[in-house]
């Protein structure tokens, strides 16, 4: 049976190794797509590397242990998953956040927005184990939706339900991610700026292509390109003058060998006259 819960409570995640965790809501005209996000923390509630950062542009922890799924679309509602094996996590991983973000627009314009555990030994057509529905979004961003985090050797899951105005940045910076120098001097209030994401037909995963903000360290892109020194032109090298082409001297052929004379013909022979010739038919 579901647990449905209200903001601010836990409930327990009794004999369950893996858990699936669905972030869904129902598309609106004009409303924002979202992004699940998950950040593994350590004992004192931050990454220990951006590498404990999942999401779109990084959908697999190295550890194999937390894994983004594709984004998947029936009639009205969209989800977006986490595949978390909380059986195999890291030792020094002591809390698992799942977020949301939003990309073209705020919370406020969607509806229906939940999110949902389920336990992956029950298959695909098991009930959830628990269920949170989020309802005063209001105009933010991002959102921290609920945690997994261990008690007494076990696991629990407590719903959250905080926004960030400061965006997908101000949510993921707050557990110490290495947020881009050029983001960063761009405010904390601007709201993350992401390329626009494609439809999601019935029942399929978009094509990878709309994107995430590079919320990870990288070294910044030159604002200008480098100049180019000038070329020396390019000229044909001198060809030295040809002496003029002149035909060879035949060798001079010898004399033609002379016909021999024709023989007589002998005293008395004649040859016999010669008379139509007729080709007889049999």
């Amino acid at each position: 049976m579901t647990r449905v819960m209200p903001k601010g409570s836990n409930t327990p995640l009794s004999a369950v190794d893996a858990v699936r965790a669905v972030l869904r809501w129902r598309v609106a005209p004009g409303g924002p797509d979202i992004d699940v996000v998950a950040l593994l923390l350590g004992t004192d509630g931050r990454v220990r590397s951006d590498e404990d950062f999942v999401f779109y542009n990084q959908p697999r922890h190295p550890s194999g242990r937390v894994r983004h799924r594709s984004k998947t679309r029936r009639g009205e509602d969209l989800t977006d998953i986490l595949d978390i094996d909380l059986a195999q996590l890291p030792a020094e991983v002591e809390r698992v956040v799942v977020g949301g973000a939003a990309e073209g627009g705020n919370f406020a314009q969607v509806t229906g927005l939940c999110i949902q555990l389920y336990d992956i030994a029950r298959g695909p057509d098991a009930e959830p184990l628990a269920r949170f529905d989020i309802a005063d979004a209001n105009q933010v961003t991002a959102m921290l939706c609920g945690e997994i985090y261990r008690r007494s050797g076990g696991w629990k899951f407590r719903a959250i339900g905080q926004g960030y105005a400061s965006g997908l940045v101000g949510l993921a910076t707050d557990f110490g991610v290495t947020v881009d120098e050029d983001e960063e001097e761009a405010g904390a209030s601007a709201p993350v700026t992401v390329p626009a994401q494609q439809s999601v037909p019935d029942g399929t995963a978009p094509d990878q292509g709309y994107g995430y903000p590079q919320l990870l360290s990288a070294p910044p892109m030159p604002e200008t390109a480098p100049e180019v020194p000038p070329q020396a032109p390019l000229t044909a090298p001198e060809v030295p003058p040809q002496a003029p082409l002149t035909a060879p001297e035949m060798p001079t052929q010898p004399a033609p060998f002379p016909m021999p004379p024709l023989l007589p013909e002998p005293e008395g022979f004649a040859l016999p006259p010669q008379g139509p010739q007729f080709l007889s038919v049999g």
